[in-house]
């Protein structure tokens, strides 16, 4: 049954972590703040991943600063953040008392949505940081990591979905984070998900391959309810699919978003500006298709940084 597609924004976050090797500034977030508050996206993803590491060692900024002088500027959007499980948002596993008293200090600051992960699909390594997160009162998005490989079947992804449901999340996230997924596997897999789990599912991807485009339209026909997109100047390459190319390939359908065009496109004038300030952060391999992307899989998110460094 169709019917309207919401949308997360990532250009806080996921876009410039793919494309400028999270170096964007809190300083150049703010300006814009109040015009992003007013699109009505589902949330806006600006928290989380490597934009605290990233804040600290290079910017020299408080990645919690940041999280404050955002809310204050953008009160009516829902925030999300990226939580690495028990890694919360670094490279080892923490633990439990450290990982409940960051996830709640988080919520205190304004994190609506906690998307959270274990890269091997691991719900162990989740199981905490849900937990907080709930007893917090916030939404939490169980995800299902995706990758390909003989053992990651679609029953696979199935029978992980209904792990995570057990475990309380109000949401499910089919996270694609080295944009491997292909159209018509996407359209089984959220066919599947939906048929199978009565809850709002959520997808993610990298346009890398170039397949995430493709895989959104089959996930929209297959039932998805919310997609991830990156406003035009930082989207495409290793990061989402643009957020206006969407927004205008559903307008006047049963799917239509209901996203105001112009507003988007006079705020993806400000991120045009912002992206030539962090020229010397891009890389030529972040704004191209990558196809052996599909065999070396690595994630868009992670590509930036690895390059940059």
């Amino acid at each position: 049954m169709a019917k309207k597609i919401e949308l997360t924004e990532t250009v806080l976050r996921d876009a410039h972590q793919s494309l400028l090797a999270t170096r964007m500034r809190t300083e150049d977030m703010l300006p814009i703040a109040g015009k992003l508050d007013q699109v009505g996206y589902w949330s806006m993803e600006m928290w989380g991943g490597a934009t605290f590491d990233a804040s600290l060692r290079y910017l020299k900024e408080c990645p919690w600063e940041r999280l404050r002088r955002l809310r204050q500027a953008m009160p009516r959007t829902r925030f999300q953040m990226l939580v690495r499980g028990q890694n919360l948002v670094g490279y080892h596993n923490y633990p439990d008392d450290v990982v409940e008293r960051f996830i709640t200090r988080a919520a205190e600051g304004g994190i609506d949505v906690f998307r959270t992960f274990d890269a091997m699909n691991d719900v162990r390594n989740m199981k905490t940081a849900i937990a907080a997160a709930l007893k917090a009162g916030k939404i939490v998005e169980g995800t299902i990591c995706y990758t390909i490989s003989p053992v990651h079947s679609v029953d696979y992804f199935l029978r992980l979905g209904e792990r995570l449901v057990e475990m309380g999340v109000q949401l499910l996230c089919l996270k694609d984070m080295g944009g491997l997924l292909a159209p018509y596997v996407t359209y089984e897999l959220v066919k599947g998900l939906k048929s199978r789990i009565p809850l709002p599912l959520h997808l993610h991807s990298h346009c890398t391959a170039g397949l995430a485009p493709m895989s959104y339209m089959m996930a929209i026909e297959a039932g998805v309810d919310i997609l991830d997109t990156a406003l035009s100047p930082l989207s495409q390459g290793t990061s989402q699919p643009a957020t206006e190319t969407i927004v205008a390939a559903l307008k006047e359908t049963p799917y239509d978003t209901g996203l105001d065009l112009k507003l988007l496109g006079e705020i993806a004038e400000y991120f045009y500006a912002v992206r030539r300030k962090y020229a010397e952060f891009e890389s030529p391999v972040n704004n191209q298709v990558k196809a052996d992307i599909l065999v070396s899989q690595i994630p868009g998110g992670m590509l930036s940084n690895l390059v940059a460094q």
